[in-house]
């Protein structure tokens, strides 16, 4: 099948048709905040750029374990980021992250739903024009192809429904609200077409691959392209493809050392989590994970055939590619049995592998980043000048270039808005009120105040997580993941109080940050300045939590 563009008349204020060749002066009109480094000398062409994104694929329980070709091809050939991490352990706010290179606190998203700014009518009048894509493509030329889950509430009637094409995107296949494998619908530039449940022409993994091939085949050859392709896999309903059903029999979820125990000392929200867990539970969570490592051998197939079109293309040696997910996943940790959201590294660890331009194969980056680096990072690809932008993250390019000395953060920002309202579930009247995400033992996932903000530290002397909570208890988690990678010991009343002041102060600092000022050196930082401390910042706890900017 063969993809067209947005029509004319659907082409957004700014955003350039296709470009001719022979109109050098008109390219470097349009190109004019894109040269860069890369600039438009006679007969180059600026790299083009893959964004592969998962749906739920951790880094901490052997996510990337099924992906044999994925690492070979991506990893092996560049680099991998041992210490990626998402500043929402949730699908939309996660994603609205990755799109304006923003903390949630700035970019608004604070959950899944409409009335959390999930693809609401406030988020595209507001953020999507800013997105790094609309400025890939108004402001740098390029070719803009999306395919695959957008946000969370994208198709929703109240929001424009699927008529609603994001500005910035030249191609526009993206899937009617959460992750389908079969019977859903997709929006194809704005227009509705349902999909049924024949696996030859139906299968959402393999339709975004064979539509991604179909956009090679068929784009422009005279400008660079940006493609953007997001996975179901490997979220639920976890339906693999036949030929992948009755892989990993013998796999069971990681009896590590926080599996099927209770979370002492920590929220509320985890100590209510029953453990042992039941027979059935732990079925249910081991059936899950197979499931899950499952339907990732079909998206390790999207990446093989995509590699191999951009090579018989003659495209691959230009061709940055990114490979990520939008939050990790849990199952059976702290007796949870299945879900995200929690500030624990299983959820918010993510892969990230990395392979392009200039990038040396079989590196290994220890650097703190986050998928707010993703927007940056592209764009300064792009050679677009990144001060123009209001975006809180940092380019990864020095990095994925190998530069020496370089002065990298220290630490960066988690935070969360619980779902749920404040009324007692009928169906577990001994929990507190306001619970969702509950399990037939009422264990229950997320809460209406499952509210948190924390700092992830990293540096020469600490590796330290400071998380604190918006509720009655005003409760604080704090690990040292260089002692306890499982984070099992919360050590917020015997850690040094002058080093738990320094992790407060952090939090204080990031969760009113905007911008820059996202990007200035922590206390952990070599070239942070402690006179900072002792300002007048009173007015930071009014702006803890999101619900206040809403």
């Amino acid at each position: 099948m063969r993809l067209l563009p947005l029509a004319p008349g659907r082409l957004r204020r700014g955003s350039p048709r296709h470009l001719p060749s022979c109109s050098p002066a008109l390219l470097l009109l349009v190109l004019g905040g894109c040269l860069g480094v890369f600039g438009v000398a006679a007969g180059t062409r600026r790299p083009n750029v893959v964004l592969l994104l998962t749906d739920d694929q951790d880094e901490v329980l052997g996510g990337m374990t099924p992906l044999k070709k994925t690492k070979a091809l991506i990893g092996e050939m560049g680099m991998t980021f041992s210490s990626a991490y998402v500043p929402s352990a949730l699908c939309c706010p996660s994603r609205a992250s990755i799109l304006t290179g923003k903390y949630p606190h700035n970019h608004h998203v604070v959950n899944n739903t409409l009335e959390g700014n999930c693809s609401s009518k406030s988020w595209q009048k507001i953020q999507e024009p800013n997105t790094f894509p609309a400025i890939l493509r108004s402001m740098c030329g390029y070719q803009t192809f999306f395919a695959g889950k957008y946000l969370n509430e994208y198709g929703a009637p109240d929001a424009g429904g699927l008529e609603h094409v994001p500005l910035g995107w030249s191609y526009w296949y993206a899937l009617e609200k959460n992750s389908k494998y079969y019977n859903y619908t997709l929006s194809i530039n704005g227009k509705a077409r349902k999909h049924g449940e024949n696996y030859s022409v139906d299968y959402l993994t393999d339709v975004l691959a064979n539509v991604s091939l179909d956009f090679l085949d068929y784009k422009s050859n005279f400008e660079p392209f940006f493609m953007m392709i997001a996975t179901p896999a490997p979220h639920s309903p976890w339906t693999a493809a036949p030929q992948y059903q009755k892989a990993f029999q013998n796999v069971f979820a990681p009896r590590n050392k926080n599996f099927n125990i209770h979370g002492t000392n920590k929220h509320w929200l985890i100590r209510q989590a029953k453990t042992p867990m039941t027979n059935s539970s732990i079925q249910f969570l081991d059936n899950a994970f197979r499931k899950r490592w499952q339907t990732l051998l079909s998206v390790d197939d999207l990446v093989e055939k995509l590699v191999k079109r951009l090579e018989f293309t003659g495209e691959l040696n230009n061709t940055y590619i990114f490979y990520t997910s939008d939050n990790g996943y849990h199952t059976g940790q702290f007796s949870l049995p299945i879900d995200k959201r929690q500030l624990y590294e299983f959820d918010i660890k993510v892969p990230l592998l990395v392979r392009g331009p200039g990038i040396k194969p079989n590196q290994t980056s220890k650097m703190l980043v986050a998928n707010i680096d993703l927007g940056p990072t592209i764009l300064d690809i792009a050679g677009y000048d990144l001060n123009k932008t209001q975006m809180d993250g940092m380019s990864l390019l020095p990095i994925l270039r190998g530069a020496s000395n370089l002065t990298w953060r220290s630490d960066v920002l988690v935070e969360y808005q619980g779902e749920g309202r404040n009324v007692t579930d009928p169906t577990c009247p001994s929990l507190s009120p306001g619970v969702s995400q509950c399990f037939p033992d009422c264990v229950c996932e997320d809460a209406y105040n499952n509210t948190y903000a924390c700092v992830r530290t990293m540096s020469a002397l600490w590796n330290l997580q400071y998380c604190e909570f918006d509720d009655q208890e005003v409760f604080v988690e704090v690990y040292n993941l260089t002692a306890d990678p499982d984070q099992i010991t919360n050590i917020a009343k015997t850690i040094d109080p002058e080093l738990l002041g320094k992790m407060n102060y952090r939090l204080m600092m990031l969760q009113s940050c905007s911008g820059p000022t996202c990007r200035t050196p922590g206390v952990f930082d070599p070239g942070f300045d402690p006179r900072l401390m002792f300002s007048n910042r009173g007015s930071v706890r009014t702006r803890r939590f999101s619900k206040h900017l809403l």
